[in-house]
């Protein structure tokens, strides 16, 4: 008969043994959301793209637009440049020395913005078009293993580490497979949810790779979401000239 001193001794063995196995197991979080930033940015090259908005809202109907986006990681710089509606040609966001000003081309003028505030009237925010910085502002809190579709994933709880994120919190569903993000859940500080991000293709860029299909849906309004697809994308070096204000006044003389 065992005693029961020996039983608590087998017990706490196979307790610690499956504690150490789950920790063998566990992913190296950090590191996975270090290697999503540096192969979705663009470290010593340039990035442009032209880039085509679907945007449906149940109260304003559906818009098309178009714009040519251009960035430089190394600068942490980027310019939108609006092609279309023609209500909206010219216009333009250029962030720049740590600044995000939005351009008008009808009153000539510079006013700030903030990378958390939406692309022109979009379900885009306006840090979704500079380079990913997941591993500097977010910290895990949790995850565990899942489906989204066809795909394994890890789904990873994230919480905002200083107040640059865009999000208090995230949930993101990261491939197992290649490490790609699949989709992010977008929540307040007081943990609702506010957007969900659908990243369902992905196109290789130099070293790097670009989600070209994205689709956001809006979690408080039914019904209102963006599709935006990227086309004509290169990572040829541009002129300085183009992260400038003067180039924004130029090209809509």
């Amino acid at each position: 008969m065992i005693s029961d001193t020996i039983r608590r001794a087998a017990l706490a063995a196979v307790l610690s043994l499956s504690a150490m196995a789950a920790g063998a197991q566990a992913p190296d979080f950090p590191s996975i959301l270090r290697t999503i930033d540096e192969r979705s940015n663009f470290s010593g090259r340039d990035f442009a793209a032209k880039m085509r908005f679907a945007s449906d809202d149940p109260e304003k109907g559906s818009e098309i637009r178009a714009a040519r986006t251009f960035r430089r990681d190394d600068d942490d710089a980027f310019l939108i440049l609006f092609l279309e509606p023609e209500s909206q040609l010219g216009q333009g966001y250029l962030k720049v020395d740590e600044n995000l000003w939005f351009y008008d081309p009808e009153s000539r003028k510079f006013t700030h913005s903030s990378m958390k505030e939406n692309l022109q009237g979009t379900d885009a925010k306006n840090s979704d078009f500079g380079q990913s910085a997941l591993s500097a502002d977010y910290k895990v809190t949790a995850w565990k293993e899942g489906k989204l579709g066809a795909y394994e994933a890890w789904i990873v709880d994230l919480e905002a580490t200083n107040n640059e994120a865009t999000y208090p919190f995230k949930k993101v569903s990261i491939s197992k497979k290649d490490g790609l993000l699949l989709k992010s859940e977008d929540y307040s500080l007081s943990k609702r949810l506010l957007r969900t991000s659908y990243y369902t293709s992905y196109a290789k860029a130099g070293n790097s790779y670009v989600a070209d299909k994205i689709l956001f849906v809006d979690a408080l309004v039914k019904g209102k979401k963006t599709q935006i697809a990227m086309t004509e994308i290169s990572v040829e070096r541009l002129p300085d000239s183009v992260f400038t204000k003067a180039y924004v006044e130029r090209v809509n003389r």
